[in-house]
């Protein structure tokens, strides 16, 4: 997937400040989150492998601040998040309302999600707890985030079906 692609997946209007992607790889979402927040924001790529950001266009200059973190495990560093974005990493999250519940416990007031995933419920190697778009919502609305948009979805190059994005608030 290109930037641009990326962009267009989960485009909507987003709120400034300290943000985190959660599995970060090498930084693709990264910087389509960048390119959609107003300036000054602050996104901190995580991911549990050593982060390598692919240098990609970031308009605003956001500050990227890459760390290395088990972020099922370990708890954040930073405080009052404005939003958390995970994209294709929540399939890996076999207990995704304790991590949810975990992790709204470090949100500011009027935080966002954002979440990207495979429409499947297909387990495999790589989707090894695979969260179909409905079951994401209903999930995103028990543990206290009943605002939920539909942003987009795109055909996946890796395997039938598709990945969608979703954005929830409360």
């Amino acid at each position: 997937m290109e930037l641009q692609d990326a962009i267009q997946l989960i485009k909507a209007d987003y709120t400034a400040g300290t943000w985190v992607d959660l599995g970060c790889g090498s930084g693709l979402f990264t910087y389509a989150l960048a390119n959609l927040l107003p300036a000054g924001s602050t996104i901190y790529a995580i991911d549990r492998e050593p982060v390598r950001l692919t240098a990609r266009a970031n308009p605003a200059a956001q500050e990227i601040v890459p760390l290395q973190l088990d972020f099922i495990r370990e708890r954040l560093p930073v405080a009052a998040l404005q939003g958390v974005l995970m994209a294709n990493s929540l399939h890996y999250v076999k207990d995704k309302p304790a991590l949810l519940r975990r992790l709204a416990k470090q949100l500011a007031p009027g935080a966002q999600w954002v979440i990207v995933e495979y429409d499947t419920d297909a387990a495999n190697t790589w989707v090894p707890y695979p969260v179909r778009r409905n079951a994401l919502q209903q999930l995103l609305a028990d543990e206290g985030f009943p605002d939920i948009s539909f942003l987009g979805e795109r055909p996946s190059v890796y395997r039938s079906g598709s990945m969608y994005a979703v954005k929830a608030g409360k």
